[in-house]
């Protein structure tokens, strides 16, 4: 095969690479001209877990915080592992099907138990 038939067949990909650059250049600037403008001091603060991040190290740290990063994470795990269960699901059989069923049990009872205690609220 010679060099120059080699370089037409990826073509395609060097397109799709300028279009794709095209179209993030032409989104970018689109929202840079006609987007709204006016920053002020609160946004352009940085914020960090609920106080000012160039404060004393020292201060206190709300622990709700934490829990919402925990619940967060639980539950995107939780996605995370019904994608791949989703479609081997033919492949794995019932005890599959009741295995993942045992463990959405375990997260709903805990999600459920954390409702009732209030970890959920946001005072």
């Amino acid at each position: 095969m010679a060099p120059e038939e080699l370089l037409i067949n990826y073509l395609p990909i060097l397109l799709f690479i300028v279009v794709a650059a095209g179209v993030s250049v032409v989104m970018i600037m689109g929202s840079l001209l006609m987007g709204n403008q006016k920053p002020d001091p609160e946004k352009l603060s940085a914020y960090e877990c609920g106080f000012d991040a160039f404060a004393d190290a020292r201060n206190k740290f709300d622990v709700r915080f934490y829990l919402v990063c925990l619940l967060f994470i639980i539950f995107d795990l939780e996605i995370a592992f019904l994608f791949p269960w989703a479609i081997s699901l033919g492949a794995i059989g019932i005890f599959g099907f009741w295995s993942m069923m045992v463990f959405l049990t375990v997260l709903t009872v805990g999600f459920i138990y954390e409702w009732k205690k209030g970890g959920l609220d946001w005072e």
